[in-house]
């Protein structure tokens, strides 16, 4: 069975996850959602991002953030672009997430980055996700 947006997938399995207090999560590998979650891991909200398995069926596994407390690094998360409805903007236009307490992931022709280093970098994109 197809899936209509692997990304609203995966960023719904970490939510999941993080709210049953999960060491880890697994979901099928693909090279966005390899380089979302390795910006959100440089960003200090998981901890690990790895693939495993053979060339046709890989695996990525994700290793969650905790406080010492046992909160999760994650409060929020939320699909900005979607399928129905993407969602670009420019290197000026990146917004700010949470006055700046969160991280925009953006998908630019450099790669996937941070809203921070696409303003740094003076690229835009189109606007995948947002973290707090």
């Amino acid at each position: 069975m197809s899936m209509t947006d692997p990304i609203a997938d995966m960023l719904t399995r970490i939510r999941n996850g993080a709210k049953a207090r999960h060491e880890q999560v697994q979901m099928p590998w693909s090279r966005v959602k390899e380089g979302v979650g390795r910006v959100l891991c440089e960003q200090g909200y998981l901890r690990d991002v790895s693939v495993s398995g053979e060339v046709p069926k890989r695996t990525l596994t994700v290793r969650l953030r905790y406080t010492d407390a046992g909160d999760s690094a994650i409060t929020g998360i939320k699909r900005i672009s979607k399928p129905g409805m993407r969602v670009y903007s420019s290197s000026s236009e990146v917004p700010l997430v949470r006055s700046g307490l969160g991280v925009a992931v953006v998908s630019t022709p450099v790669g996937l980055l941070a809203d921070r280093d696409a303003r740094k970098r003076n690229v835009g994109g189109e606007i995948l996700c947002e973290v707090w």
